[in-house]
């Protein structure tokens, strides 16, 4: 070998030794999360063709194909939690709002066991007596639970408190004080970390309810920092058609949480959505 060509491959061998040994300047080992709050809508054979059983594979493809870290989930009865922990590479927490076990509905947490490391979870009622099973003010039909966990990402060592809720549908009351009880809550649970908090809050942007959230944490729709993507409405009804003006569910987060992009997926596949919501989707990152 020549002389001057053993020179430059040995100074290529010792720059791409020292870029190998070095990060470049704008690595960050904390990577975004992508978060998701999603109303599954609770199995019913009298929803026919938009029966759990015919949207089971729809959800399940959705929550992969789009990388999912985190979802909070609203409405799921217990099989439709056991079917979702089929997916291996999930793991969940939380209990059903009837008994504090399996049976009712539930506002379940599950995450990516690759990327989450699990150091603490619970759950509370929407109600003067969050300890226990109860129906809060003036709700008339249900028991409101939220789910909420503490996690630490592998990767960087940074850790979340991360909550999934479900308002009630007919109380006015009961939606006004859920949303001063999940602030009361989140500050307590939340031991100082960041935020994430996810659900169907069954309330629009202009109630009170909402407003007490958007004043002590930030709105992922208003806060992203790409433009939204998506409809603004997030309740389909299972109808094509659905004017999609009406948004319902939401994802709130803390200050030290960084939005950089927002949507409320429209995906459908032969007609059908794989719920009669929308998920909304976040990527966030933790500052």
């Amino acid at each position: 070998m020549k002389p001057a060509l053993q020179n430059i491959l040995g100074l290529c061998l010792v720059v791409l030794t020292a870029l190998a040994g070095t990060p470049p300047a704008h690595a960050d080992a904390t990577a975004p999360i992508e978060a998701a709050t999603y109303n599954l809508r609770l199995n019913l054979a009298s929803d026919g063709p938009n029966a759990w059983t015919h949207r089971r594979a729809m959800v399940e493809s959705l929550v992969r194909y789009h990388q999912l870290d985190l979802i909070g989930t609203q409405e799921g009865l217990i099989d439709q939690i056991r079917d979702l922990e089929q997916m291996p590479e999930y793991a969940r927490v939380g209990r059903g709002r009837d008994d504090g076990q399996d049976a009712g509905e539930h506002s379940a947490i599950f995450y990516r066991r690759a990327r989450f490391e699990l150091l603490a979870s619970g759950d509370f009622w929407l109600s003067a007596t969050p300890d226990r099973p109860s129906m809060g003010w003036d709700a008339r039909c249900c028991k409101r639970i939220a789910s909420w966990a503490r996690l630490r990402d592998k990767a960087s060592g940074r850790s979340l408190a991360v909550f999934s809720v479900h308002f009630d549908h007919e109380g006015v009351v009961a939606r006004r004080e859920s949303a001063a009880l999940m602030l009361r809550q989140m500050a307590e649970l939340s031991q100082g970390l960041p935020i994430v908090c996810l659900g169907d809050f069954n309330s629009t942007p202009d109630t009170p309810q909402i407003a007490a959230m958007s004043a002590a944490l930030h709105d992922a729709r208003t806060w992203s920092q790409t433009p939204p993507y998506g409809p603004v409405g997030t309740f389909n009804g299972f109808k094509l058609d659905a004017p999609m003006d009406q948004r319902i569910d939401y994802i709130f987060v803390s200050p030290a949480v960084r939005v950089l992009k927002y949507a409320v997926l429209s995906d459908h596949l032969d007609g059908r959505f794989p719920s009669d919501h929308h998920p909304v989707v976040a990527r966030l990152l933790l500052d």
